[in-house]
């Protein structure tokens, strides 16, 4: 499958704001999210894996104070931003759907899998 343009790579700091970007999952509409933390780039749906709400408080902020987990907005769970698993709160042991990434070329791509699909427009 071919990949899908997300931001640039300098779009991205340390602990920064993340980039959010529509997706279909499943027949839903929802969105992706990409954050960088430990000199990587990661991305998940922004689903929570409790319950199938966006995780993000306001739009791209994803990191909870520390800047060392995800935390979803609503209840609260802590997701470990390298593997997206739930290291505590309500959905202990779960994780966030992890997505397919490439980072080249001053480009953050994202590749769409089975579920989580592009958006057509």
């Amino acid at each position: 499958m071919e990949s899908v343009f997300i931001c640039a790579s300098d779009a991205l700091e340390e602990g920064g704001k993340g980039v959010r970007f529509p997706v279909t999952a499943g027949s839903d509409e929802a969105t992706g999210f990409v954050i960088r933390f430990g000199g990587q780039v990661h991305g998940y749906l922004n689903r929570c894996a409790h319950v199938p709400i966006e995780l993000d408080w306001a739009p791209g902020e994803f990191l909870e104070s520390s800047g060392l987990y995800i935390m979803c907005s609503t209840h609260g769970a802590v997701y470990e931003p390298e593997s997206g698993y739930c290291a505590g709160g309500p959905c202990k042991g779960s994780r966030l759907r992890k997505l397919i990434l490439e980072e080249a070329e001053g480009q953050v791509r994202w590749y769409p899998d089975d579920y989580v699909s592009a958006v057509i427009a």
